[in-house]
């Protein structure tokens, strides 16, 4: 039995106008590679034959997986826990900044290991946190004493029951793209946000990798987001995206590991240089960055 997904239509915006573009491998697990398809009417992107919810876990088993297993071996590891440990102060500064002081209850969609949802509960933010994963289920309750719901819990949740949603590189893995979102509407208050952050496959790092732009992660990656494929996909259910956010330090992670998939080696110069080129042109414009961060609300 085939257990891999191949979309007729574009998951994100059902349309037919869709065509392959290339192949991407599968760096952290298998070395298997998988089509990547545009949608010209929404201008999004998607791995296609991807393995279907009950078969994908595979393809998250490994040490170096880090957002499940909070490794710190290899240097661009160290470096990612290093830059966690600045993003986190920011996160929860933005958050704050954004979601008001009244309400302050908060569920973290995806929340790994649970240094965000710590960081968030430590402010004096109600937090809930849902996670597929056991193992880092296991590395939250027992680090920070948190305790995360399955997946499943998304279909429990009263309406207007948080403030805020957030998805830190999420959205992205989720098979049930549309029931999230529609989960999300519901759940939020009438003036609460959903905050969404997700790779750019138009930002200059991504345009230079080609298919060797990590941030591609097939097939752990279902879909590749423009900022106009978000705007489509926020408008079907009924949210209009309120700011764009830049994440600066995604440009020059995403450069190291595109730069060692690509030659092999790890060259802190050169993706030093691409990373400083897509850092200028996400100054002028969040949309440009090599993730962006889309803050969501609903419409009136």
């Amino acid at each position: 039995m085939n257990h891999n997904i191949h979309y007729t239509l574009c998951p994100i915006c059902n349309s037919t106008n869709i065509e392959p573009i290339f192949s991407a491998e599968d760096y952290t697990v298998s070395h298997a590679l998988f089509p990547i398809w545009q949608c010209h009417q929404c201008k999004g992107r998607f791995t296609q034959d991807v393995p279907d919810f009950l078969n994908i876990g595979a393809y998250y088993q490994s040490e170096n997986y880090i957002s499940h297993s909070d490794t710190k071996k290899g240097i661009i590891n160290v470096l990612y826990h290093w830059v966690r440990f600045v993003t986190l102060k920011r996160k929860r500064k933005f958050i704050e900044q954004i979601g008001g002081s009244i309400n302050k209850t908060i569920l973290d969609v995806g929340a790994g290991t649970g240094a965000f949802a710590h960081t968030m509960q430590q402010s004096g933010w109600q937090v809930s946190g849902v996670e597929a994963d056991a193992g880092a289920r296991n590395i939250a309750a027992s680090k920070y004493n948190l305790h995360f719901h399955l997946p499943e819990y998304l279909n429990e949740i009263k309406q207007a029951s948080f403030q805020m949603i957030t998805l830190w590189h999420v959205l992205e893995h989720v098979h049930d793209l549309h029931g999230y979102m529609k989960v999300f509407n519901q759940s939020l208050t009438p003036n609460g946000k959903l905050v969404i952050a997700v790779p750019n496959y138009t930002s200059f790092d991504a345009a230079f990798y080609q298919q060797y732009w990590a941030a591609y992660d097939v097939p752990r990656h279902l879909y590749h987001f423009s900022p106009e494929s978000m705007a489509a996909l926020a408008a079907q259910h009924h949210f209009k995206i309120q700011q764009y956010r830049s994440m600066p330090f995604d440009s020059f992670y995403v450069a190291l590991l595109s730069e060692q998939y690509k030659s092999g080696k790890t060259s802190l110069l050169k993706a030093g240089w691409v990373g400083i080129r897509s850092t200028f042109n996400m100054w002028q414009n969040a949309k440009n960055c090599s993730s962006v961060i889309y803050v969501l609300e609903k419409k009136n």
